[in-house]
């Protein structure tokens, strides 16, 4: 099996060796501890190292060397830039929501590059099994390593159609789990004290750069096709991209935290036609615990009733009397739903006291009281031995990172800063 070595196949073969690797780490690390987004990373790496492996094993020298490498080129489906959308958007949704399974009615979502991989089969099976094998028949075209029909296809203007519909694919699906997840960055800060592990914001530049890598896809297709022809040679760099978002994405997917079970982020679809509209959510809430019929869990009693001022403002009152005897905010991941088990009620009320009775989301409110403490701390001569770092566990926080944040953004200076002023 050749291999010629050049500085085009060269290049590419480092990243042709770590999208196999961390694809195959990936699926074990899945399996150990049943993670399905690492199922779907590991996919949209084997796409992307599919893609790249046609150039790297053309430039060493498959395409030339007229025998079976040659007739595996032709037949073998590279690329399936049909399938990247589904599994990038389907990688978000179970990275998080630990709850999501793939059920048989997101096959749909497959179906295009699946009828692409039924084509492909279908021109190997005619010029290879029974043109070349079961006839006899030697291959026409290419010094005799390629078959009739898919000369003949070869004609046609069919992989013109599978770009035009592989870019509206990854620009429609990427889109929407940008959209997507910009709900869940709500979604955090409305359940959630502590997001710097959860948030990942490496996701979101993976969406951009997917986008930008399927605009570079166009950019070369566009060149090609109406400006003039590219070599093998300029169409290359196109093909180098595609390395650097598979190194992307293995670094960033390996150094994903796991402990994740907290996560149930899920999408609110858009209502159907035969759905009707609800009503706004500002308009109506879940009922508060003191309003639920005695024997009835607050969880599942989920009647949308009207929200008295008065109730609003006893239980806005309850929460910040919780919130100083307490003191939950000292606990690093506290969430909402344990807040809401503290007081008894459940976390759609709960969310609606934060947001109206206080003016914040779970997030700034839970940190606001942190940062306090911190305060606190700073100015007190007791504490002057502590490092920024042992004043930012005591005060709830889990790291040092996130109390710098946090603190900055809250009060427009950093506590090193708010230290010396003391």
């Amino acid at each position: 099996m050749p291999f010629t070595f050049s500085a085009y196949s060269g290049l590419l073969l480092p990243f042709f060796v770590q999208g196999v690797v961390v694809s195959v780490v990936l699926l074990l690390r899945s399996r150990r501890l049943g993670t399905a987004a690492d199922v779907w990373l590991a996919l949209l790496l084997v796409l992307h190292t599919l893609r790249l492996a046609q150039w790297m094993l053309g430039f060493a020298g498959w395409y030339d060397s007229h025998d079976a490498c040659s007739t595996f080129m032709f037949y073998f489906p590279f690329s399936n830039w049909l399938a990247v959308g589904p599994a990038l958007c389907f990688y978000f949704r179970s990275l998080t929501n630990q709850e999501f399974r793939f059920e048989r009615r997101h096959w749909r979502h497959f179906a295009p590059v699946l009828l692409f991989l039924a084509g492909h089969l279908v021109v190997f099976l005619y010029d290879i099994l029974w043109w070349h094998g079961l006839r006899g028949q030697p291959l026409p075209a290419h010094f005799g390593t390629k078959g009739p029909l898919a000369a003949q296809l070869e004609q046609l203007p069919l992989s013109y159609v599978v770009d035009v519909a592989s870019y509206l694919s990854v620009g429609i699906y990427a889109g929407r789990t940008l959209r997507e997840y910009r709900a869940y960055a709500h979604y955090l800060n409305d359940n959630f004290s502590d997001t710097d592990q959860i948030r990942f914001r490496w996701l979101r530049n993976v969406l951009v750069a997917v986008l930008v890598g399927t605009g570079v896809m166009l950019t070369f297709g566009l060149i090609n096709t109406f400006v003039s022809p590219l070599s093998y040679y300029q169409a290359w760099y196109d093909y180098l991209f595609t390395g650097l978002l598979i190194y992307y994405l293995s670094i960033a997917g390996l150094l994903t935290g796991h402990r994740l079970a907290g996560l149930h982020f899920e999408p609110v679809a858009e209502p159907t036609a035969a759905e009707p509209v609800r009503a706004a959510p500002d308009m109506l809430v879940s009922a508060p615990a003191s309003l639920v019929a005695p024997g009835v869990a607050p969880a599942v009693a989920e009647a949308r009733l009207p929200v008295p001022d008065a109730e609003l403002s006893r239980w806005t009152t309850r929460l910040l009397n919780h919130m100083t005897t307490a003191r939950p905010y000292l606990a690093p991941e506290l969430t909402l739903g344990q807040l809401a088990g503290q007081l008894q009620t459940n976390t759609s009320w709960l969310s609606r006291v934060i947001n109206a009775g206080c003016g914040l989301n779970f997030n700034d409110f839970i940190n606001e009281y942190r940062v306090r403490e911190a305060e606190q701390r700073l100015r007190d001569p007791r504490f002057r031995h502590y490092t920024l770092l042992a004043v930012a566990l005591e005060a709830g926080f889990n790291s040092k990172s996130t109390f710098n944040r946090v603190f900055k953004k809250l009060r427009g200076i950093t506590p090193g800063e708010a230290a010396r002023q003391e």
